[in-house]
């Protein structure tokens, strides 16, 4: 058995071919958006043509012409007032789309959250995964530990002063703080 790495298999097809198969299509596809586009000013210009009857300006007075433009003026305003709400429109529900879009973004991101399972593992047995085959002796941590022994201190019995006074007068006093420091 060999433990060679193993190579990435061999593309079946060559790059030079490939190259030329990504020419191919990226000429395909422009011509296709050169159709459509022609395509999307011929529907234009007939929809424009439906909706839009030819003026005719010849033979009409002065006073007839300024009445057709204050009528074109007046379609104008009404046109820009309905793009203008629509625009508004759009941009209202873009925003909403996009708050929408970043809530499912962000409660995915709460929601991925992987499984783990409980393992159960003894000082010995981390260490000779940590460590590999270097580990060869048991440790035992608990022996390494130090011992910290907790020195009682002294409490002293609060007592009446006036009776401790009267106890430490004379030599008794002096005897029994003599005893009491040995």
């Amino acid at each position: 058995m060999c433990d060679a790495p193993q190579s990435k298999p061999k593309p079946k097809i060559t790059s030079a071919r490939r190259l030329g198969l990504k020419m191919r299509l990226l000429s395909t596809a422009m011509e296709m958006l050169m159709v459509e586009k022609r395509d999307k000013e011929k529907e234009r210009e007939q929809t424009l043509s439906e909706r839009i009857p030819q003026l005719k300006l010849s033979g009409l007075s002065a006073q007839e012409l300024k009445e057709l433009c204050k009528d074109l003026h007046q379609k104008t305003d009404v046109i820009d007032e309905e793009r203008y709400d629509i625009s508004i429109k759009v941009a209202k529900n873009d925003k909403e789309t996009q708050e929408m879009s970043q809530k499912v973004f962000e409660m995915k991101g709460k929601l991925k959250r992987p499984n783990l399972k409980r393992v159960k593992l003894s000082a010995e047995h981390m260490l000779s995964v940590l460590l590999g085959s270097k580990h060869t002796q048991s440790i035992d941590f608990k022996a390494n530990l130090k011992t910290v022994k907790k020195d009682e201190e002294k409490k002293e019995e609060v007592t009446d002063w006036r009776k401790n006074v009267e106890a430490m007068s004379g030599m008794e006093g002096r005897k029994k703080l003599f005893d009491a420091g040995q």
